[in-house]
């Protein structure tokens, strides 16, 4: 923290100065105008890689490698311009280890241009024209108030738009136009995507586990140097979301999660989109100093951001300030100062830089300066920037394309394009199978620990279950109760079904949770879908012997051990169908309430047209009976119990005859006589199980390939 508080001081001090006159300077002062005869010098070559191919030394035991390595293909900020900032000293770990290089890894876009599709054609332009550059060892920040194109364009630099975006222009890895491998990259979303019930070493771990090849070892390595490297010791055994009277995890630990589950990759690039989203300060500050390390070891930091203090501010090394997709600059932070300065917007002393850029290119403070026109503080005007807001964004646009930062820049783009560098090394991924059993491994883990998932489940059941068994408790087997027998397998079934969508929340963290790691290529549509299935059949199954037992002798169904195995079976069938039917509905809405409106819609009319309120024969033909009554699972389930129950019993009518089952249920029930037709029942109901799924691979892989599919002129998709 002294580190800190000393280099805030000099910040501090250097931003009091900022707007004062140049000869007004105090002598030796460190202030953010450059010395007389800089402006026009374009940015030294010396900042741009040698494209030496060093290879990485494996990890020493024990030793933390992110932390410990260096790089001589970065230089320093320093360097760049004699008006940088002095990067924040670094931990001094020569005295302990070997200095090992790093292969560093350059990204240059050139006009960039991102647009959005209207109604007819690609006509809206996010990003116009963009040129710049990311280093090894920097911190490249894209800066810019709200809807101005910041997570459009670090997603278009990394290859992440979605339909119906198209981009068009050029980017280049290491002087080379082609996508960046599998393993080269890390991409942390704004918002932080988590499983909260399991630990931060859990949660790293299983992230390794899907991510790279290697033996157990290895991976509990990476585990351990990603922790080390983003300072997260003291919460490594903490769950994420708390349990068991555990508190959560904070949001500045959350955030530096996020970023830890893709350094696992040891990548050579890194976007962040608003990385100090919802912290505070002194969060946002460890956090900075945090990435500021981690760049020193090679790594090229890209990251978004709509706002930050003044000490946050001081760690950037460079910064692409955009308005409505326009780039208003490109450079050392420090240089953009000196072009506010010379386009007539000085930096006010005692200011942040940020909120100064912002207040001078958001158009929003246009309408609180109509608002608050008549008010005057007793310190003056309302605000240090005296002109409309499209004036003020149309002189710093022109004022950049005149300047020599805006020739450097092209300048530098050149040099970093005419050589080619080394090749970025794809990392090889485990196989679908391991991937499978990861994912299976970690939902069991997550749903024994999740109490709303399971086991509130579970004991609703069985709450359920009592009540409905002891409301029809030893209905008996004479012909009077064929009708309560119906009417008891009718409530059961539907209530039973009815009750899955209390898992509807999981449903809807769980499709999340793959999109996001689907993005970075850690899953897929197939791995999600099996994986699902078969960490979801071990509850299931519980649930429905556990239900049925008590439903089955409470009531008092025929005692007979195969007519109680079928009943299971078709209880788990009908429920792993309706497992299915809410997946589809959760991945079409991913919003609780339109999604328990939808579900408890469904099931309602479900019951309608199961054919105990009426015969299904007796429906009307269209709609009721083709196709909701084929289509509706409780009409198979009802049909087949029914069908289980009474097919071979016999009821006595007077002393002389006596009719069977099938004959005696017919009145309020239509069911098949032959003795094979509940395993029909039973088929279909596995069928429709396995169709919903189906129908949610569909859904999965059509929004897939519309995420990588984004037009004809687009860049190759960067991955």
């Amino acid at each position: 923290m002294e580190e800190i508080q000393s280099y805030s001081d000099n910040y501090r001090s250097s931003s009091s100065s900022a707007s004062s006159p140049i000869g007004k300077a105090p002598a030796g002062a460190f202030f953010y105008l450059r010395k007389p005869g800089a402006l026009r010098r374009p940015i030294s070559f010396e900042d741009s890689p040698e494209w030496d191919d060093v290879e990485i030394d494996p990890p020493m035991e024990g030793v933390d490698s992110i932390h410990i390595t260096t790089t001589t293909a970065s230089p320093s900020p320093s360097k760049v311009n004699s008006g940088s900032l002095p990067s924040p000293s670094m931990p001094d770990a020569s005295s302990s280890i070997v200095e090992r290089k790093i292969a560093g890894a350059s990204i240059v876009w050139k006009d960039l241009c991102v647009t959005i599709k209207g109604k007819r054609k690609y006509s809206d332009k996010v990003i116009k024209n963009s040129n710049g550059y990311a280093l090894p060892g920097t911190l490249t920040v894209i800066m810019g108030p709200a809807r101005s194109g910041k997570s459009t364009m670090l997603g278009a630099i990394a290859g992440r738009l979605r339909a119906p975006a198209r981009m068009y222009g050029e980017i280049f890895v290491n002087g080379v136009k082609s996508p960046m491998p599998y393993g080269s990259y890390g991409y942390v979303d704004r918002k932080d995507v988590l499983i909260e019930s399991l630990t931060v070493r859990e949660s790293l771990y299983y992230a390794t586990l899907l991510q790279l090849r290697g033996s157990f070892s290895q991976k509990k390595a990476l585990v351990e140097e990603a922790i080390n490297a983003m300072s997260l010791g003291d919460y490594a055994d903490k769950l994420i979301g708390g349990h068991c009277f555990m508190e959560c995890l904070p949001c500045g630990e959350r955030r530096r999660l996020s970023i830890a589950r893709e350094l696992v990759m040891r990548p050579r690039l890194l976007f962040i989109d608003e990385p100090l989203y919802h912290l505070d300060s002194v969060s946002a500050l460890l956090l900075m100093v945090t990435l500021k390390k981690l760049a020193s070891t090679g790594c090229t930091l890209i990251f978004t951001m709509y706002q930050s203090s003044t000490e946050v501010f001081g760690l950037f090394d460079r910064i692409c300030l955009l308005s409505n997709g326009n780039t208003l600059f490109f450079g050392e932070t420090l240089a953009c100062l000196q072009h506010f300065s010379n386009a007539g917007f000085p930096c006010p002393i005692m200011q942040s830089p940020s909120d100064h850029f912002l207040r001078a290119i958001n158009t929003d403070f246009d309408r609180i300066i109509a608002m608050c026109k008549n008010f005057q503080d007793d310190h003056g005007d309302f605000s240090s920037v005296n002109m409309d807001t499209a004036v003020a964004i149309r002189t710093l646009e022109a004022t950049y394309k005149s300047s020599a930062d805006f020739s450097a820049v092209e300048s530098m783009i050149v040099r970093l394009t005419e050589k080619e560098g080394p090749y970025l090394k794809s990392k090889g991924r485990p196989n679908d199978i391991i991937r499978i059993l990861v994912l299976v491994w970690r939902s069991l883990l997550t749903m024994s620990r999740e109490w709303k998932y399971f086991w509130v489940r579970l004991l609703l059941y069985m709450m359920l279950t009592l009540s409905i068994g002891t409301v029809f408790y030893n209905i008996g087997h004479s012909l009077s109760s064929v009708m309560v027998r119906v009417s008891a397998i009718f409530v059961f079934v539907s209530f039973m079904s009815l009750l899955g969508v209390a898992g509807l929340p999981a449903h809807i963290k769980e499709i999340k949770i793959f999109t996001h790691e689907e993005s970075n290529q850690h899953s897929g549509v197939t791995v999600f879908l099996l994986s699902h299935l078969f960490a979801s059949i071990p509850f299931l199954f519980l649930i429905s012997i556990s239900s049925t037992l008590v439903f089955y002798f409470l009531s008092g169904m025929r005692n007979e051990f195969s007519l109680l195995m079928y009943f299971v079976l078709n209880i788990f069938m009908c429920l792993l169908a309706s497992e299915g039917l809410i997946s589809v509905v959760a991945y079409i809405f991913l919003e609780v309430f339109s999604c328990l409106l939808t579900l408890v819609f469904m099931n309602v009319i479900m019951m309608l047209v199961a054919g105990y309120f009426r015969i299904r024969n007796d429906l009307p033909e269209p709609i009721w009976k083709y196709p909701l009554s084929y289509i509706a699972f409780h009409t198979y389930s009802i049909q087949g119990l029914l069908e289980n129950e009474y097919i071979g019993t016999s009821f006595a009518v007077g002393e002389v005859r006596a009719i069977s089952g099938v004959q005696a249920v017919r009145g309020c029930y239509d069911i098949s006589a032959s003795r094979n037709a509940k395993w029909g029942n039973l088929l279909a109901l596995f069928l429709m199980a396995i169709g919903y799924r189906i129908l949610l691979f569909v859904l999965l892989q059509f929004r897939v390939r519309m995420a990588t599919g984004c037009g004809s002129d687009c860049l190759p998709r960067v991955r």
